[in-house]
């Protein structure tokens, strides 16, 4: 195994001090904090909406705590798997669980039956709680797997009566998007309803199932790729979590003012980022959290725009840039917006640009992965540096990494390494490839980053990403910023492929803007301009659409797999 060298700080990062013991502490003091104000606001496309205030956030996720414990005989340390979108539902499910002192496994509700079979036979998930849209997974799931409750949840629970009921008929009869449940299920208000009856008769004992929770004790298994491709739970404690809460705050200090906020939750709370930016951070601060189940089309954000004083915005590359090319957003954007944050992949310097312009406030890029709960830098909302990722956030180390194994110094670009109090213990039940990420305590990100001035970094690219032309270093983030520079360019990405001549060629896969008549021989000139020769890209293929993940993250591995599969059809013909 590779030795890495290691860095002794001048001076060592001061520990921390956490604002709870565990994240279910935290939940209570927060409620109890801001109790009477809105906590949470589902909103559906047409306008409809369901809310819970902090007061009920407290009772329902304690109602499901009972229930999980004293209803169903779970333990402490148990897995309950919750496979929700952003819903009223949502939150209760994941604050009930480690208030139970259970472990939370999320879950994405799109995963097809082998991915949830996978997840949840690794993880050995005794409860699963599922949305109703995809109960006709349930049959082959449970064949499979060892889940012993399931809990079927939904999206319109909570809301008004009337509403609700209105909305559930239009989804079930109109747009039939509810299949059938043909499995023996617990509904989710029949869930809450035993919880608190559980409670009410004395059977359930709040105080003692986090008795013995403390900052290392475990409390989500966060599943990931990582640097391998092999889908596995990062183990994420209650320290971590709470860690990250306090490294944002002291990077956002003075601009976010508690009790005042509304924050936009589009990204899906169960993905790390949003995890952690809205339910924990957000709610945290006493933020008002607008919930939207999915962001697509971008349309089905409009009323959550137009009908509440939206002042964050937690979002990726694309949510921006395709906000920015709606029309109801950018001719009417929002006027109680303050900042936003992005994550989950490089923002794109015309993005930024045009997001400042047409909003008048930052959008300040950070970067974090899910093995570090997840924030590992942000930068600073006054100074914020484009192109940046900003400086490691409090009590964090970071080290630059060169192929050799050494130290990479000056400008040379390196494996970016981490190490701190969000770090996680590291892959649940994988020894090895927690001892590959976690080489002398230190995570190895995969990703290949520079330093600059003032302690700020610079993403260069995914390590995995990296193309070889004539014996050169391409860095896909930089020719796709290049790209999005130019007029008519809606979405890009950029690959490698094999060069029959040895080594790797550049190609560039391009959504135009609608209405416009980009060329391929525009983009090339435009990148001839500005990129030196054996970076233009050899290929460019112009497309609908790109493959993205969950978030919105544009997926460069499946364009490779698309280009592998058509190699290999054309070798067979």
């Amino acid at each position: 195994m590779t030795t890495y060298a290691t860095v002794a700080p001048t001076q060592a990062p001061a520990p921390l001090t956490l604002p709870a013991r565990h994240v279910a502490e935290l939940v209570t003091q927060t409620c109890a904090r801001y109790t009477q104000q809105y906590a949470f606001t589902a909103v559906l496309p047409n306008g409809m909406f369901g809310n819970l205030r902090f007061s009920q956030v407290e009772e329902l996720s304690n109602h499901i705590a009972a229930y999980l414990r004293a209803g169903l005989g779970l333990q402490a340390g148990d897995r309950v798997a919750v496979q929700l979108p952003n819903s009223l539902s949502y939150p209760l499910w994941a604050f009930g669980t480690l208030k139970a002192g259970c472990v939370l496994v999320n879950t994405n509700p799109l995963y097809t039956v082998p991915e949830m079979v996978h997840q949840l036979n690794d993880s050995g998930a005794r409860v699963l709680v599922l949305v109703d849209l995809f109960a006709d997974k349930l049959p082959e799931v449970l064949a499979q797997t060892k889940v012993e409750h399931v809990v079927l949840v939904r999206v319109i629970d909570l809301f008004p009566a009337l509403v609700g009921f209105i909305a559930h008929k239009i989804m079930q009869y109109w747009n039939r998007i509810i299949p059938p449940c043909t499995v023996p299920v617990t509904t989710g208000l029949a869930a809450l309803q035993q919880g608190a009856t559980l409670l009410r008769e004395g059977k359930a004992d709040l105080a003692s199932y986090t008795a013995e929770l403390g900052p290392t004790s475990l409390a989500a298994l966060q599943y990931t790729g990582g640097t391998t491709g092999v889908s596995k739970g990062a183990m994420l404690t209650h320290g971590n979590l709470l860690a990250n809460v306090v490294q944002v705050e002291d990077r956002v200090a003075g601009h976010v003012e508690h009790g005042k906020e509304t924050a936009l939750a589009v990204l899906p709370l169960y993905h790390i980022f949003a995890f952690t930016a809205n339910l924990l951070y957000f709610f945290h601060t006493g933020a008002r959290n607008i919930l939207v189940a999915s962001p697509r089309p971008l349309s089905n954000l409009q009323r959550a725009f137009e009908n509440y004083p939206i002042s964050w915005v937690p979002g990726v590359n694309t949510l921006f840039n395709g906000l920015l090319n709606e029309e109801w957003f950018s001719d009417y954007p929002p006027t109680h917006l303050k900042g936003s944050i992005a994550g989950g992949t490089a923002l794109h310097a015309s993005v930024a640009e045009r997001w400042q312009q047409v909003t008048r406030t930052p959008v300040i890029e950070g970067y974090g992965l899910t093995e570090s709960s997840p924030v590992v830098t942000l930068n600073p909302f006054v100074g914020s540096r484009p192109g940046s990722i900003g400086q490691p956030v409090v009590g964090t180390e970071v080290r630059l990494v060169n192929p050799d194994g050494g130290l990479a110094i000056g400008a040379e670009a390196g494996e970016l390494a981490v190490r701190g109090p969000q770090v996680m213990l590291g892959y649940w039940q994988r020894p090895d490839e927690t001892t590959k990420a976690l080489p002398d305590g230190w995570l190895l990100t995969g990703d290949v980053a520079v330093w600059e001035d003032d302690g700020f970094l610079r993403i260069v690219d995914r390590k995995k990403d990296l193309i070889i032309v004539s014996g050169f270093n391409v860095y896909p983030n930089e020719v796709e910023d290049c790209i999005a520079k130019l007029e008519g360019v809606n979405e890009v990405a950029v690959i490698g492929l094999p060069d029959i001549h040895g080594g790797e060629v550049v190609k560039a896969y391009i959504v135009p803007k609608p209405n416009t008549n980009i060329t391929i021989d525009q983009v090339r000139a435009h990148c001839r301009q500005h990129l030196t020769a054996y970076k233009v890209p050899k290929l460019v293929e112009l497309r609908t659409e790109l493959p993205k993940s969950n978030v919105g993250k544009v997926l460069r591995r499946a364009l490779r797999d698309e280009e592998q599969q058509l190699a290999t059809r054309s070798v067979g013909a």
